[in-house]
């Protein structure tokens, strides 16, 4: 691929990431809003529904589209899945009832959900294998970028939550015949389609990748438990520790900081000495740093340093599950591997927010909000335990075929 057409494969993939942290803070950000106006009769408990059944919508479509991209080829899949996602996102604020609210959203979340292990795909494909963790947490990083703009844009309009919708279903549509123009289709996908299939579709559960399969949709649940967990509950923990609320919500952001510096040393670290040992690192010292945040922290310097590093290493950890995948499998089956992997891990962030709220409706969220948390990284570390050393798919087949 020449530099040109490998600069604009990792600058659409980035761009079809951040869509999806747009979309989902963007989300959080008009709920208080419609529950403040009563728009549509909205309620908590409608709201919760809606952002439950968004989040069904995303692991759904990782689940059923994602895969896809085997049979009809990585582009097609991922032009259709932002086509999907910005046309219902355009129609979400028409929605003429709290039902069909949902029902947009859910419909967006099935573009949404395929965007990214599409994604992903793409990029790990157009790089060298010995760089696919840095191409996982590279195009991670457009997914933090689009969860801080919308922040910024949700206190602009304020009150105008329906702009923020407007916004990204606009952005998704402009993208879309961009990508069409710039996006080329993947070589190794080209590659894999020409040549006769070595490993089925059963085979990811088969003798050859059932231990790989098993333990990357452990690490993935466990890993996205924790992001989607302490995104949605961090400052009503820290609250319930005794902290101000500006410090609460300012260690919000710290997080996501520490997020976007952890996955760009993670996929540097991961290239040189392995995605394997570095993650072990990651989801062993996130455990740590997460039982750590149930002591009382008096110092507001520590309290950020230790909340930063959280961020580093708890929200990278989850990447590198992705990046090992996108080395394990080969071509003509990466893309539901990865799809299978992203989907899994959409039911943990479903769990997450769910039990976290259990234990503050409890009144017992500090500290077992945070032992629980160190409890799943530890889940994750065990996980990541049972990964054999990577070594590139088609390296592997090549030598089976050789033997």
């Amino acid at each position: 691929m020449t530099t040109s057409r490998g600069a604009w494969t990792a600058v659409l993939c980035w761009l079809t990431v951040l869509l999806e942290g747009y979309d989902l803070v963007a989300l959080g950000a008009t709920i208080p809003t419609l529950l403040k106006s009563g728009h549509l009769g909205f309620t908590a408990a409608g709201a919760t529904a809606v952002a439950t059944v968004s989040l069904i919508g995303v692991a759904v479509g990782a689940a059923f589209l994602g895969p896809l991209t085997d049979r009809f080829g990585r582009r097609a899949l991922l032009i259709g899945s932002v086509l999907l996602f910005s046309l219902f996102t355009l129609l979400t604020p028409l929605a003429p009832n709290v039902a069909m609210f949902g029902v947009f959203r859910f419909a967006a979340g099935l573009g949404l959900g395929a965007c990214m292990p599409v994604a992903l795909t793409v990029m790990s494909e157009n790089l060298p294998a010995r760089r696919r963790a840095s191409a996982s947490t590279f195009t991670m990083t457009g997914y933090h970028v689009g969860a801080v703009l919308t922040s910024v844009l949700a206190l602009s309009v304020q009150e105008d939550w329906h702009l923020l919708f407007y916004g990204g279903g606009i952005a998704g549509l402009l993208a879309v015949p961009l990508m069409w123009w710039k996006l080329p289709e993947s070589a190794a996908y080209l590659a894999a389609k020409d040549e006769p299939g070595r490993v089925a579709l059963k085979d990811l559960l088969g003798g050859k990748f059932r231990r790989i399969s098993i333990a990357v949709w452990t690490g993935s649940f466990m890993g996205l438990l924790l992001v989607y967990g302490l995104n949605t509950w961090l400052p009503q923990l820290m609250r319930t520790a005794g902290y101000p609320i500006s410090t609460s919500i300012t260690l919000l952001l710290v997080l996501n900081v520490g997020a976007v510096l952890g996955l760009v040393l993670a996929g540097t670290v991961a290239d040189r000495f392995g995605i394997r040992p570095i993650a072990r690192i990651w989801f062993g010292t996130g455990a740590v740093l997460l039982a750590a945040l149930s002591l009382k922290i008096g110092n507001a310097v520590l309290l950020n340093a230790v909340v930063l590093l959280t961020g580093v290493f708890v929200f990278s950890a989850q990447v590198l599950i992705y990046g090992y995948v996108a080395h394990a499998f080969p071509a003509h089956v990466r893309g539901t591997a990865l799809g299978l992997t992203s989907a899994v891990g959409r039911l943990g962030s479903i769990l997450g927010p769910f039990v976290t709220g259990a234990l503050v409706t409890a009144g017992i969220a500090y500290p077992w909000g945070f032992w629980f948390f160190a409890v799943v990284a530890a889940l994750g570390l065990v996980a990541v335990l049972t990964l054999r050393r990577e070594t590139p798919a088609e390296e592997r087949l090549t030598r089976v075929s050789a033997g």
